[in-house]
């Protein structure tokens, strides 16, 4: 999977407590253009692509569990998400971004993102995993 970059109002939002990483709802959602910088605080700053084909607006839950492993780090752990393009194309898209769609103020706020270098456009019956290892992001 491409590196993690996270969106730099995350850490002031954790300090605020406006994410729970274990009990909100976490989603990936794909966009193609223009490309996210550090400095997106929420989803609406952001160009996700339409909806239709296999993939749903808003993006798919990563069902993300929070835990302590090893003492002293902090890991969130989340399902990996695959979308099949099913009736036409998914795409393009260059970017899956991790978002949290729990709080309402502010809406929809930022986490990170993974850039895959290039635009990536689903033919009918491909397929596309977020496949997010053994972590989706730590802090220690």
């Amino acid at each position: 999977m491409a590196a993690f970059n996270k969106f730099n109002d995350f850490v002031e939002q954790e300090g605020l407590k406006i994410h729970d990483l274990n009990l909100d709802l976490l989603k990936v959602m794909l966009v193609n253009s223009p490309a996210p910088v550090a400095t997106n605080t929420v989803k609406a700053d952001l160009t996700e692509i339409a909806g239709g084909n296999g993939y749903t607006a808003g993006g798919a839950d990563i069902t993300g569990v929070w835990d302590e492993s090893p003492a002293g780090t902090g890991r969130l752990v989340g399902t990996d998400v695959v979308w099949t393009a099913s009736g036409g194309t998914i795409g393009p898209f260059r970017y899956v971004i991790l978002y949290n769609d729990t709080p309402t103020s502010p809406a929809d706020p930022l986490i990170g993102w993974w850039d895959y270098g290039s635009s990536i456009t689903l033919q009918i019956g491909e397929t596309f995993t977020v496949d997010f290892g053994a972590t989706v992001l730590t802090i220690s």
